[in-house]
């Protein structure tokens, strides 16, 4: 039997919890739109289109913001498609995912979508085929009240009063080839500070995200974000950081170790961020939006044949999720709250269908995949401040990264309600965990909850047939006694532990 141990004090604090580190994304990618959160078809269908069925799993999820139109989708977008009456809409071919925009679901429906579903809406900007004026266009249309041609044709649309987005995204991974537009870091920066620069003419109080490194196993990783921040420091508020995990060749044991890697990305984006904030001799902090991360199976998505024609919303990258994709991914939002510091803001991609937590059937069912537990339970549970906790755990060997812990863990603590939650990961492919730990610093605790999402089978997954395979169910082997909280964690699992006052 392995053992660890860490203490909670709600004296030593990282950070608050940041609610928008449960955001999402939405892009017209695959079957994420159509026939995901749009299908007026459907029998749960509104007058909008929206199905319902999809946002009673959304509000269930926690989503917090979505990104929107993407993703690779949006360098090549014209948001003047999207708008109006649906018959006058044109089609058009989106080099990005070679299928068929039909442009029936544009800015407006998506703005519709995140009132219904209760988040707030965050925008991307065209700056691979598009520029500062296209933007300021975008943005009159959402932001401005009324009285300029943009403004009232957004009234004239349905929308009387502006869409009030605040935080916008200045392109999308303009450092890949794969990008339409794809720039130099340099001409990058010097494009998104003159449309950062352009933007707060008309509305000062803007958030914007200039683009990071799509990952950080990119050439240029590093370098990118200092020179993209030598031009746009002082007119942007975060950086982006892009993230994808996957099992490769049975490696187990380094694939549920992934939060090892988001942890050394963060914190050398943080490192880059601030040298060129030091550079500068500026005392501003520029802050992280990791707005796309998720376990996704790239390889398959690589490995296959491109279509021949040009079809509307086919299904593509709707990997199927399993236990261990689930733990892994718990892992990964563990690393997200630890740094809630600098990490104030990120986007699970995607949605619906697209690697996503939520699946549907054209027309049928839909379904929760095992990666949405762990959002919905830390989103749901999170609160109050992240607490800094330094775990004592046993470590195995990988063949990715080294050396790791066992061990996996982040709480957090409210002091308003007395809340504490305690998020745990053990990475052991074979052995239970023991896990002690120390609630001095709580005072008086009682136990309210403790689950765990595990199963004899890593690779088990949940289906429209059997969406309950793979579930979080109440762990027995918990004990609270005389201020300590002993509990065990299987192998390959998620955990979640609440505790309250008395």
């Amino acid at each position: 039997m392995l053992t660890a141990h860490l203490t909670l004090d709600p004296a030593f604090r990282v950070a608050p919890v940041r609610r928008r580190t449960f955001g999402t994304f939405i892009e017209h990618l695959g079957r994420c739109v159509y026939t995901g959160v749009y299908e007026p078809g459907h029998p749960t269908a509104g007058e909008h289109g929206f199905r319902r069925d999809v946002l009673d799993l959304v509000r269930e999820l926690g989503v917090t913001t979505a990104r929107y139109p993407g993703g690779n989708f949006v360098s090549g977008y014209r948001w003047e498609d999207g708008i109006g009456p649906r018959e006058q809409r044109p089609r058009r071919l989106d080099l990005a995912w070679h299928s068929t925009e039909t442009n029936h679901f544009g800015l407006d429906e998506f703005v519709a979508w995140t009132r219904e579903a209760g988040v707030e809406p965050m925008l991307a900007v065209n700056l691979g085929t598009r520029g500062i004026a296209e933007a300021l266009d975008l943005l009159e249309y959402c932001s401005v009240e009324s009285g300029t041609r943009l403004s009232d044709l957004r009234v004239a649309n349905g929308a009387k009063e502006p869409h009030g987005i605040k935080m916008w995204c200045l392109g999308n991974e303009m450092d890949g080839p794969w990008q339409i537009g794809h720039k130099t870091a340099h001409e990058y920066g010097r494009l998104a500070a003159e449309t950062a620069r352009a933007m707060r003419m008309i509305v000062p109080d803007l958030e914007l995200v200039a683009c990071g490194s799509s990952g950080s196993g990119m050439e240029t990783f590093g370098s990118w974000e200092s020179a993209v921040l030598e031009e746009t420091y002082d007119l942007v508020d975060f950086i982006s950081c892009h993230a994808y995990y996957e099992e490769h060749d049975g490696d187990l044991g380094s694939f549920l170790a992934s939060a090892v890697d988001m942890d050394h990305f963060i914190d050398a984006v943080v490192a880059t961020a601030d040298a060129v904030g030091a550079r500068l001799k500026s005392k501003k902090k520029i802050n992280i939006s990791f707005d796309e991360w998720n376990v996704w199976y790239m390889s398959r998505f690589q490995n296959a044949e491109p279509p021949r024609d040009w079809p509307e919303a086919p299904p593509l990258l709707e990997d199927h999720y399993n236990l261990a994709d689930a733990v892994t991914f718990g892992g990964l939002l563990i690393s997200l709250l630890r740094h809630s510091d600098r990490v104030t803001s990120a986007c699970l991609a995607q949605l619906v269908n697209v690697i996503a937590p939520i699946m549907t059937e054209p027309g049928g069912r839909a379904w929760r995949q095992t990666t949405f537990h762990p959002f919905a339970q830390a989103s749901r549970h999170a609160a109050g401040h992240v607490l800094r906790i330094e775990p004592v755990s046993p470590s195995y060997t990988t063949e990715r990264f080294g050396e790791v812990p066992t061990l996996d863990a982040v709480a957090t603590h409210d002091e308003e309600s007395g809340a504490t939650a305690l998020f745990a990961v053990n990475r052991s492919t074979e052995h239970p965990l023991t896990l002690t730990v120390h609630l001095g610093g709580l005072g008086e605790t009682r136990l309210t909850e403790a689950t765990t999402l595990s199963g004899p089978d890593p690779y088990a997954r949940n289906t429209a047939d059997a969406p309950g395979t793979v579930v979080p169910r109440p762990n027995p082997d918990a004990r609270l006694a005389g201020g300590t909280l002993e509990i065990t964690l299987p192998p390959v699992s998620w955990n979640v532990v609440r505790l309250a006052r008395p």
